[in-house]
């Protein structure tokens, strides 16, 4: 029989639905159970390297016995690039080093060297991108492949979660508006099914979120194109790590990061960047109460200034990637994300086994009808 005009645009979506989830979950799993982890990465980090934590109490040192104390630590070649200070007292400080001496053809290494605040004691040497943790953000960033467009990859497996998230919304919704059997545990044949669908419905406007930033992350030069569009952002900066550092400086690390602090009263250091070539300055990230701001110290003059206000597009941009990774939005938006990645595989298999128990039934249905042979059952065909 064929469906009703009123039922067509619903199986058109359930194919959808089905053909984009099950071509897209060897992907969405991994990327999902991966952004998962990366929610609480340096707590994991804690976990699995415990040495690189045990700081002992007191007073916090110059930031130039830290970068001595790295500089020994990696040898001549590594160049200290950023130091940057914990949030808690349960945590090192960290400076991370670029080796100035490359393997031809290689990208300079980059390497960070933990501290202990009070002492400058090293508590280990680690590589990032190597680590655990490090493969995990490659991973979750560019499926570790950028020379084969992992980033766009998953950008477009975050399509196609926005797809899945708004389509599964469209076929849970109620119809005739009955949300009290909409919203009930009875709702479908199976614990699979009830799975599914009370999952799916709780979890979908998160992930639909979640699937956005990541979009925007996934695609940034379209991302920010898009957003310049409409509102203003800075132009795009070039170099980070990689731009030519100052060899020589006219003041020291501590004497830029005390301009920084008598600039601006009850703050307390975040991170210090080391001047480049081009720019001159020390750029010293302070926190004071919630809020983070950046200061910039003239090397030749050793004036202190506030980094200009972002413009409006730049603070969207800084916010869409903190709703991405949860570091903005305390405990109960981290526990989301956290869902938000392990959900997926649950919701793959329990529509995979939807789907086999539809066609079974379906199959079921037509012999005891005389259906014809070789009459195969449509994707996603209603019950």
């Amino acid at each position: 029989m064929a469906p009703s005009p009123a039922a067509r645009p619903r199986r058109l979506w359930r194919n959808v639905h089905l053909v984009v989830g099950i071509g897209a979950a060897l992907l969405l799993i991994p990327i999902g159970l991966s952004g998962s982890l990366l929610v609480w990465h340096d707590a994991l980090d804690a976990v699995l390297h415990p040495g690189r934590y045990a700081v002992s109490a007191g007073p916090v040192s110059p930031p130039s016995e830290h970068v001595a104390a790295a500089r020994a630590a990696l040898g001549a070649t590594f160049q200290p690039v950023v130091v940057r200070y914990p949030e808690s007292a349960q945590a090192p400080v960290t400076v991370s080093a670029r080796d100035s001496v490359p393997e031809r053809g290689t990208r300079p290494r980059l390497l960070t060297v933990y501290l202990d605040p009070p002492t400058a004691g090293v508590l280990g040497v680690a590589d990032f991108r190597s680590s655990f943790i490090g493969v995990l953000h490659r991973f979750h960033e560019n499926l570790t492949i950028p020379e084969y467009n992992g980033r766009d990859i998953v950008g477009w497996a975050g399509v196609a979660m926005l797809i899945m998230a708004l389509t599964g919304l469209y076929l849970w919704w109620p119809r005739n508006h009955a949300w009290s059997a909409a919203l009930r545990w009875q709702r479908g044949a199976g614990t699979a099914s009830r799975l599914h669908h009370q999952f799916g419905f709780w979890i979908c406007a998160p992930l639909a979120v979640l699937s956005l930033t990541g979009i925007y992350l996934g695609f940034p030069q379209q991302g920010r194109a898009v957003l310049s569009s409409v509102t203003a952002m800075s132009p795009q900066q070039r170099g980070g790590f990689g731009a030519p550092l100052l060899q020589q400086t006219r003041l020291t690390i501590d004497q830029a990061l005390h301009a920084a602090l008598v600039s601006t009263p009850d703050a307390r250091p975040a991170a210090i960047f080391l001047p480049t070539q081009q720019a001159q300055t020390w750029r010293v990230q302070l926190r004071q109460a919630d809020e983070l701001i950046t200061v910039m110290v003239d090397d030749r003059g050793g004036g202190a200034s506030r980094a200009s206000p972002q413009l409006a597009g730049d603070s969207v941009a800084a916010w869409i990637r903190w709703i991405h990774d949860g570091s903005r939005g305390g405990i109960v938006w981290q526990v989301i994300i956290f869902l938000c990645g392990i959900f997926p595989t649950v919701l793959a298999i329990t529509g995979v086994i939807i789907w086999l128990q539809r066609r079974v039934r379906r199959a079921a249905t037509l012999r005891s009808a005389g259906g014809r042979a070789g009459e195969i059952p449509q994707l996603g065909a209603a019950e």
